[in-house]
């Protein structure tokens, strides 16, 4: 039987999703559908609302968590930080927690989603087991794996809400440990694929088992696979929202223990290692820093104030120094072409270092939007910075050759940052013409935005 609190959740939500609905009926016909929110973990330039959007501001909570099915439901623009902290006091979490603590559930669903756990979890929305969605015709749906609109289910999944957006989201929670102990393996490139195969086929490395892996790639000469696995004990935990600095610490020390929250937001206190940019790394400054500060969102607005006013830029014109092409992207390389790529990769862009993270399908079941191919695992690599326009180059040059090689390896590149393709290779690539089918009975007057106008002509 619900608690009292369950149902004061329920009756919020259904009040937030009423306020919902009612800011859809307000926007005119003919009028773009876009969500009032101002906050993005997107990288690709955000057209500034002139009208009202639609009012999601009731939407932010976990509705309601059962221990012991596992399971819990969440309204679509709640952080995985305040859903991490409503299912973590039950030694649960969301089966796979992105990085970032101001990514939502709903962002990761119909967008990207990929952490250490993705080797054995898979993807944000391989975890749903039914989703409420507000669709571009001002329908709200329950969509589920079978039924009257499995087809929206389906095809929900990297969408970037070009068929909706998810109002209440019901997921499959994992358990975790009170610890997460830690082993980072230094390997040669050549060695990675078979150390992930492996990991993958037993969920051992070694006496050992794995519940969760990611790496680092320092340079072609130094990489390593972080190996965590659930504990109960901890010898000693680090604290790496200080001074100390995580990515750091995969090279200075073979073994860790974090606190099970720690470990899940690990990335987000120096946003991986692109903290360093604004001065945050340097000793000085870090004690300066206020600790509450020290945080992804925070250095996510700086960047977009350097994207609005271009000071830094402006700065570097006047040293005479070249103009800077930003490079930020997540691929999905499949695993035995991994070293390839690296060295490709290193040799061409030459950004340092990369974040490697296996991921493969749950289950047998492909996703039309999502082309991964079931049973085959693949490694996120992902890279975040910018890099130098040679002379005689353009703005682009480099993501373009990027995305070429991509695909030249089989790989798969996630669409939360810029893209460059034309409009056939983007069709094909992301099967625009399934999305298309799908949109025509959710979206027939086209009121929310194209995939690849959201993607890569940015309106």
């Amino acid at each position: 039987m619900p608690s009292t609190s369950d149902l004061a959740s329920t009756l919020d939500h259904d009040q937030a999703v009423g306020r919902l609905r009612s800011s859809y009926e307000r926007i005119p016909v003919g009028e773009p559908v876009r969500l009032a929110k101002r906050s993005s973990n997107l990288f690709r330039p955000r057209t500034e609302l002139e009208r009202p959007g639609l009012d999601v501001s009731g939407l932010t909570g976990v509705i309601s968590v059962d221990a012991g099915a596992r399971t819990a439901e969440v309204q679509g623009m709640c952080t995985y930080e305040d859903l991490v902290a409503a299912t973590l006091p039950y030694g649960l979490t969301p089966m796979v927690v992105p990085q970032l603590k101001t990514i939502t559930l709903g962002g990761a669903v119909t967008g990207l989603g990929i952490e250490s756990s993705s080797f054995r979890a898979g993807l944000p929305h391989e975890s749903v087991l039914e989703l409420d969605i507000l669709t571009g015709a001002g329908s709200l749906v329950t969509a589920q794996p079978s039924g009257e609109h499995a087809d929206l289910f389906r095809t929900f999944p990297n969408s970037y809400g070009t068929l909706g957006y998810a109002t209440r989201i019901k997921i499959e929670l994992d358990r975790i440990s009170p610890y997460v102990a830690l082993r980072h393996v230094r390997l040669e490139l050549d060695q990675l694929a078979p150390a992930i195969e492996q990991i993958v086929a037993s969920g051992m490395y070694g006496d050992e088992p794995v519940h969760f892996v990611d790496g680092v790639a320092f340079s072609p000469a130094e990489a390593y696979l972080t190996l965590g696995r659930n504990s109960d004990a901890a010898v000693k935990t680090s604290d790496y929202t200080g001074q100390q600095i995580y990515y750091r610490s995969i090279q200075q020390r073979p073994t860790d223990f974090l606190t099970a929250h720690d470990y899940l937001w690990r990335w987000d206190t120096d946003w991986f290692w692109c903290s360093a940019a604004f001065g945050a790394q340097n000793p000085w400054v870090r004690r300066l820093w206020p600790r509450r500060w020290r945080r992804s969102d925070v250095f996510h607005k700086i960047v977009g104030f350097e994207n609005r006013h271009q000071v830094a830029a402006r700065i570097n014109r006047r040293r005479g120094h070249p103009e800077r092409e930003r490079v930020v992207q997540d691929v999905e390389i499949p695993v035995d072409r991994l070293a390839d790529f690296l060295r490709w990769f290193d040799l061409e862009v030459g950004m340092r270092p990369v974040w490697l993270c296996p991921l493969r399908l749950r289950g047998d079941t492909s996703w039309p939007l999502y082309p991964l191919e079931p049973g085959v695992t693949y490694v996120n690599v992902g890279f975040w910075g910018t890099v130098a326009i040679a002379a005689g180059a353009a703005d682009g040059d480099v993501n373009r050759r990027i995305e070429a090689a991509v695909a030249e390896f089989g790989g798969h590149k996630s669409l939360y940052s810029d893209a460059y393709y034309d409009r056939d290779t983007f069709d094909r690539l992301y099967n625009v013409p399934a999305l298309t089918e799908v949109k025509k009975r959710y979206d027939p007057d086209a009121r929310l935005t194209g995939l690849y106008e959201k993607a890569v002509t940015r309106r």
